[in-house]
């Protein structure tokens, strides 16, 4: 198999990972069927064997000397390591086997030392900022002085750009340590215990002697996985492995033209998930030269508040329409309802776990801690799922707008340093719950699939300057409340200006704006590939404004030609003084006066006899049903995605009409 795609010009590769479920094997020797569960117990037997030699790997060379010289990248030598990290741990002698008696194949160590070199290689970042943090630690850990703030930035690696979060999390665990053993800890290989090992198989790391990948001739989205597995837990001899062809079933966002690579076989409960590497081919982005860019702005109540923006010849950014919004309210209220009942089972966990350190072992409380933990896995899971859901339909929302704008870059605010502290308890869990990260990766995954380039621009004063002057704004509580201070509503001091609106459309415009002025700013990471502009010059700054748009007059002579029509004197009722009209049979017909109607038995959303008129939460009487994803609608009513997009848009008439909601 191909391990790489052809590419035409102006094309680049991209590689991601899809996932899969084995639902069953065949064992070539026997011919025996297996059922999902045999098959979960045998490759979790050969995942047993792989996590201990990695676990006993991981104990020997966790230590500074060590992780260092792999990271390094050269051997005792001089001789560059290549670039796999188990063929760089045999090139330095770092070997182990399995427990004595077990007769293992050499690809089995091989994925073991794959696995416990990623985990060493990664130990090197940590172990670099720890020493940076150590090296200038402040006299009070809780709140560093701005001469201590620039000696830790210049003790670490690229640390000018490092977001202060990273830093004053690692300051907490370090001073967490010092409290509980009255000193510091010498680097983090003492704060931190040797990683532990998964149950996984890294087949990447095995050739066609271990494992073998084919797709069908007929139907592209049908594979065949061969690799061979142990039929008992301690194979004695090589005659205890035995092949197992296993079909899977690639899902739709594969493209039938992808480079398949051997997955990573991963146990989740009863079953086995196949997370399936491919490579295919994608435009290529640019970092500068973009004319049109969508500006992303974060949010709280509304995820992501986005609009386009265009650069003209002569430096004037306008933009192209009013923008749209992405309501993600009621899958954060979920998020919260979820968030709080893990907390209630977590404090129910730890007294049943204090009372039973406390007393004589009780099989009654040892049965309902069991239980409980079980329902903190499942929440936990719900929660989980429900983050990543809400993260993909964010990120195809976005590029969606970028695509129907004919944007060539996504313009982000960069908000990792970010730290939910001072807000008061209930929003700082808010913030603090957010997914950011999540959207932001999953939006770099999508765009680079159409050539749209993505961007992260500094944060700073987005929200507090006006776009169309950059004078500092007020922000009130809502339009029709211009003297009560708030957030939601933003206001232009300047009488030249006197721009106000909503605080998020206002940010970005400003994102946009400021991306596409400092666009040569533009630098690469080499690590991750990953665009960003880390600092605002002010000469640049300067022309990132939005002149406002002119007004509009109408060319059609209005000059009057008649009498004035007479109006009556009696107009028409109101709705509410309006006698309902005539109910037929069944449910069709007007909907009657009022807010709810009486004629159905089950209301939908907040339409309830119980609550308000305004009310969007949930009906205390009944159970909140989220009818969206039972309409076909999208896996909740307030969030909806779209498939993927392979080939490049077709051309929108209905784009240059000025909007994008």
């Amino acid at each position: 198999m191909r391990r790489k795609p052809p590419l035409a010009p102006g094309e680049t590769t991209q590689t991601a990972c899809a996932r899969a479920l084995l639902r069953g094997g065949v064992d070539e020797l026997s011919g025996e069927l297996l059922s999902p569960g045999v098959l979960a117990m045998r490759v979790g037997w050969c995942a047993e064997l792989v996590s201990g030699i990695t676990q006993a790997l991981l104990a020997e060379h966790w230590n500074s000397a060590d992780v260092a010289q792999l990271a390094s990248g050269v051997d005792a030598g001089g001789q560059r390591l290549p670039s796999q990290a188990w063929m760089a741990l045999r090139r330095l002698g770092w070997t182990a086997g399995p427990p004595q008696g077990v007769r293992v194949s050499d690809r089995i160590v091989r994925m073991a030392q794959e696995q416990a070199g990623r985990l060493l290689r990664s130990a090197q970042w940590r172990a670099e900022l720890t020493a940076g943090v150590l090296t200038t630690w402040p006299a009070d850990a809780s709140k560093r002085t701005t001469e201590e703030w620039q000696q830790v930035r210049a003790a670490l690696p690229d640390g000018r750009h490092l977001p202060s979060s990273v830093i004053r999390a690692r300051t907490r665990q370090i001073a967490a340590y010092a409290q509980a053993t009255r000193r510091l800890p010498a680097d983090v290989f003492e704060l931190e215990g040797a990683p532990r090992a998964a149950r996984m198989l890294l087949l990447a790391a095995c050739d066609r002697q271990q494992a073998t990948l084919e797709r069908s001739d007929t139907d592209p989205r049908q594979v065949l996985l061969r690799l061979q597995l142990p039929t008992r837990a301690d194979p004695r001899a090589y005659a205890d492995w035995t092949w197992v062809a296993c079909p899977i079933t690639l899902p739709a966002i594969v493209p039938t033209s992808a480079v398949l690579h051997l997955p990573t076989l991963c146990l989740q409960g009863q079953s086995v998930r196949a997370e399936v590497a491919f490579t295919h081919a994608v435009p290529q982005t640019r970092r500068s030269g973009h004319t049109v860019a969508l500006g992303v702005d974060w949010g709280l109540n509304t995820l992501l508040s986005a609009g386009a923006a265009r650069l003209h010849p002569d430096g004037r950014i306008t933009t192209l329409g009013a923008g749209a919004r992405f309501h993600a309210a009621g899958v954060l209220a979920k998020q919260h309802r979820l968030r709080r009942l893990s907390e209630r089972l977590h404090a129910k966990t730890d007294q049943y776990q204090r009372l039973a350190d406390q007393d004589a072992p009780h099989t009654e409380l040892s049965g309902k801690h069991d239980v409980l933990r079980r329902e903190i896995g499942h929440v936990s899971a719900r929660r989980s799922h429900l983050n990543d859901a809400l993260a993909w339909a964010a990120a195809r929302w976005a590029v969606d707008q970028a695509i129907a704008a004919r944007a060539s870059v996504i313009y982000l605010e960069d908000l990792r340093s970010l730290e939910a502290t001072g807000m008061g308890r209930t929003l700082n869990t808010r913030l603090s719950q957010t997914v950011r990260g999540q959207i932001a990766d999953h939006i770099r995954h999508l765009a680079a699939q159409t050539g749209i380039a993505v961007v992260t621009v500094p944060a700073k004063n987005t929200s507090r300057h006006c776009p169309h002057c950059l004078c500092p704004l007020r922000h009130r509580k809502a339009p029709d409340r211009p003297t009560t201070p708030g957030w939601a509503w933003a206001l232009c001091p300047n009488p030249g200006c006197s721009w106000q609106g909503d605080r998020d459309q206002g940010a970005w415009r400003r994102i946009a704006a400021r991306g596409l002025a400092h666009q040569t700013k533009t630098v690469v990471d080499r690590g991750t590939g990953q665009m960003t502009i880390h600092n605002v010059v002010d000469t640049l700054e300067a022309r990132a404004v939005i002149p406002p748009a002119a007004a509009m007059t109408s060319r059609a002579d209005r000059s009057k030609t008649g009498p004035t029509r007479r109006r009556t004197t009696r107009p028409a009722p109101r709705r509410r003084g309006a006698p309902s009209p005539a109910r037929p049979v069944g449910r069709a017909g007007q909907r009657p006066e009022g807010h709810a109607p009486t004629g159905r038995d089950r209301l939908p959303r907040a339409a309830h006899r119980h609550q308000g008129v305004t009310t969007i939460s949930t009906p205390t009487r009944r159970r909140h049903r989220p009818r969206g994803a039972a309409l076909g609608a999208g896996f909740h009513l307030h969030a909806h995605t779209t498939p993927p997009r392979w080939a490049p848009p077709m051309p929108d008439a209905t784009t240059d009409m000025g909007s994008l909601s």
